[in-house]
């Protein structure tokens, strides 16, 4: 009797200290889950998501590389043009990435009868100085076959006329790597003949390998920019990251360092020039 009593009393006592912890253990969960409860009641601050590529800086690209001041020489991601593409030319030079795709598309063009020629490619600041300077100063004529220098005085009016053809140093697409000029440098060419010829299929299979003409004909659509080039291509997967970039990041009083730059704050030689392209290409 005595060791069934003491066997009860055990039981009796662990029952009561199990219900006493669970009953502890209850408050405590049940006090969490208030606590969780308060707090997803509270008003969360509003984070609003940053989006467009615009937005962000892309720490690769520096401004001396959109401005062209480099030597593509000597710059790692850039490849000399062989001279069979280039008129035995062998001064040319690209983006890897943009001569391999060209290689693609002179095959693809080739096989169609046509040859495509590379007569200009990367232009540095400096190249593109010595182009803008001559036509500045008279040393090189306009191409209406003007010394602006006697004909234009005033230096906005005298910048807007080089700028239907040429970029100011600085703003130049030629500076990316990823554009060329082919085969002539009047759209003349490209009326007729071998020119037509080339033309049409270059807007016919050019998007296939990822090129497009920036200086599409100037209309309400492209009321500003340089005047319609039929033999200027752009490489997209790289050029439409770089004027992302130089929209962000090129101001106008950034442009200097030549005859004549003063005038590209009051032209607004970023906003009309260099976005200035065909929307195609943007």
């Amino acid at each position: 009797m005595q060791m069934y009593t003491n066997k009860l009393v055990f039981v009796l006592c662990f029952s009561s200290l199990l219900w006493l912890s669970c009953e502890s253990n209850g408050k405590e969960i049940g006090a969490e889950k208030e606590i969780v409860t308060a707090s997803s009641s509270v008003e969360q601050p509003t984070i609003q998501p940053i989006t467009g590529t615009r937005l962000v800086v892309d720490s690769t690209i520096t401004l001396d590389y959109i401005m062209g001041k480099f030597k593509p020489t000597t710059h790692k991601d850039f490849i000399q043009v062989a001279p069979k593409y280039a008129n035995g030319r062998k001064d040319r030079w690209l983006r890897k990435e943009t001569y391999k795709a060209f290689l693609e598309m002179y095959a693809a063009a080739k096989i169609a009868g046509i040859e495509l020629k590379v007569l200009s490619a990367t232009r540095n600041f400096a190249m593109q100085k010595i182009i803008w300077e001559g036509k500045w100063t008279g040393t090189r004529l306009h191409e209406s076959k003007e010394n602006l220098a006697k004909t234009t005085a005033d230096p906005t009016e005298r910048a807007l006329k080089i700028l239907k053809w040429s970029s100011m140093p600085g703003t130049s697409r030629h500076h990316w790597g990823t554009d060329m000029d082919l085969n002539a440098f009047t759209n003349d060419f490209f009326a007729k003949g071998k020119g037509l010829e080339m033309y049409t299929w270059m807007t016919e299979n050019a998007s296939k390998f990822g090129f497009c003409q920036p200086y599409s004909p100037k209309d309400e659509n492209r009321p500003n920019g340089y005047n319609e080039e039929k033999w200027h291509w752009s490489y997209l997967p790289l050029a439409k990251k770089l004027t992302e970039q130089a929209e962000l990041r090129l101001k106008n009083e950034m442009i200097d360092g030549f005859k004549g730059a003063e005038t590209a704050v009051s032209i607004g030689v970023v906003d009309k020039f260099i976005l200035g392209i065909n929307s195609d290409c943007l």
